[in-house]
């Protein structure tokens, strides 16, 4: 039997407030334990929730983002369970009206082709602490400086079909959430993680199958193989006569596999109603129009507008639209190098990201900005350096030796584009080569390689390759 899987994404997003959602208290990551939990995140009596304003215009941007319904009037709800990180014994959260309704999502697929994700909701709540198990022995601490951090929901439609579509889409959301600067997307730090309801069925069937929730997933890779290894075993149980139990199951990822973890809750296990202490959300139209001008240019609108603007092919644009702070380098490069486009966007791809990586260093963090990178583009562009002897240069850049002028003039590697120089280098390496000279005139083309890199190595890289090219060919044939 063919089987076909079903996938849908709940996505956690920590909001970047400096505060928390119901209280003042600091969100900055990395604090000593419970040294930023107040009064209000730990649930103590007669304290009461005050709504972050921020939290309600971030969770807007992120809904119009998606083209989703805003819900004029939302509402904040007591979801109601015990575990030791959870002070007050529930989570205020929304439940049957949201702050974000239904919306939609493009996802750009391997083969190139694109499928549209629906958006079912996104809605606001508190995240909780977290429980701590590796540095007590046969205990667990309890750090609650997390909880009450606010988390924007985003719950997707089971429209996903494969590992790679939810990776797809999973990075899709991160993107977003980062362009418009309402999460860090930090997933090593927790603030971008998701949960997985996976089922499969078979083949052309539209009644789903039994679901399965994989929990708290904090890495891309981890995504795609955890989701995969759910498939595999629902199929290994449905083609063994078994049956799929509806749960939450944990992925371990040192064994690379999912395992139980409890049964799967309903909402009426957790005793839904609305907060006494908070009174409906209302959004009114103004606000909401003063929330949609303050919008950035979104990571689709950027991308057609790459391709139009500076004639980059789809798979290039798309590379340097991935992030907000690398479209505003590469088109703050590409203005420094007087225009060069492609060189721009080759540079940028290439030894800057290559560079970027090594050093495990963000844009705002690295030693060459953008200005010095253009400048060496313009270097390039006007033949005073090939782009061999320009690696060299932006090496030493990057080491902190100087713009690209001063790098050129201090180390003698200005382009030989005398032609007169280069004939007599030329001449120089035919003569000692003749046996070369003779092969190559009986029709062994490929030594042509040969005398460039004889030439190169005498003029230390610094010979102009076309002119080289151009020159050597006719001596060699006349």
């Amino acid at each position: 039997m063919e089987w076909e899987a079903v996938i849908g994404l709940e996505i956690h997003a920590q909001l970047a407030t400096k505060s928390k959602i119901f209280s003042g208290a600091a969100t900055a990551y990395g604090a000593e334990p419970n040294t930023q939990a107040c009064a209000v995140d730990l649930g103590l009596p007669g304290v009461l929730p005050v709504l972050n304003r921020e939290v309600v215009r971030m969770a807007c941007m992120f809904g119009l983002a998606v083209d989703a319904e805003i819900g004029r009037r939302s509402v904040f709800a007591r979801k109601n369970y015990f575990y030791p990180d959870l002070p007050k014994g529930y989570q205020i959260s929304q439940y049957e009206l949201p702050i974000v309704g239904k919306g939609k999502l493009i996802i750009e697929l391997e083969d190139g082709t694109t499928k549209t994700i629906g958006v079912t909701r996104a809605h606001l709540e508190e995240d909780a602490g977290k429980s701590l198990h590796e540095d007590f022995h046969g205990m667990t601490g309890i750090d609650l400086n997390r909880a009450g951090t606010p988390l924007l929901e985003i719950v997707s439609e089971p429209d996903l079909r494969s590992a790679k579509e939810a990776v797809a889409y999973m990075k899709k959301i991160r993107s977003l959430v980062r362009y418009l600067e309402i999460c860090d997307g930090n997933m090593q730090e927790g603030s971008f993680r998701c949960d997985a309801n996976v089922s499969v069925r078979p083949k052309g069937e539209s009644k789903f199958g039994t679901r399965a929730e994989i929990k708290n997933i904090n890495s891309f890779r981890f995504v795609e193989r955890a989701i995969n290894f759910e498939i595999e075993r629902q199929i290994d149980l449905l083609e063994g006569g078994g049956t799929v139990v509806q749960e939450t199951r944990l992925y371990d990822s040192a064994k690379g596999e999912t395992r139980s973890m409890r049964s799967k809750e309903e909402a009426m296990d957790y005793r839904y109603f609305p907060d006494p202490d908070l009174l409906p959300l209302h959004v009114d139209d103004a606000w909401l129009d003063e929330v949609r001008s303050s919008l950035p240019e979104l990571p689709d609108a950027k991308k057609e507008r790459f391709m139009f603007e500076y004639g980059l092919t789809a798979y290039d644009a798309a590379v340097l639209t991935s992030s907000r702070e690398l479209a505003d380098f590469y088109e703050a490069v590409e203005k420094s190098s007087g225009g060069e486009t492609k060189l721009a966007a080759n540079w940028v791809m290439g030894d800057f990201a290559a560079a970027l990586n090594k050093d495990n260093l963000e844009i705002g963090a690295c030693p060459v900005n953008a200005a010095m990178l253009g400048g060496l583009i313009q270097r390039i562009a006007d033949n005073t350096i090939s782009g061999k002897i320009a690696k060299q240069v932006f090496e030493a850049m990057w080491e902190g030796e100087g713009d690209a002028d001063s790098i050129i003039e201090k180390k003698g590697l200005k382009q030989i584009t005398d032609s007169g120089a280069i004939e007599q280098v030329i001449d120089e390496i035919l003569a000692a080569n003749p046996e070369q000279v003779k092969q190559y005139r009986a029709g062994k083309d490929k030594l042509l390689g040969f005398f460039v890199g004889q030439v190169m190595k005498a003029t230390q890289g610094k010979a102009n390759p076309g002119q080289l090219n151009e020159l050597l060919k006719k001596k060699l044939n006349s």
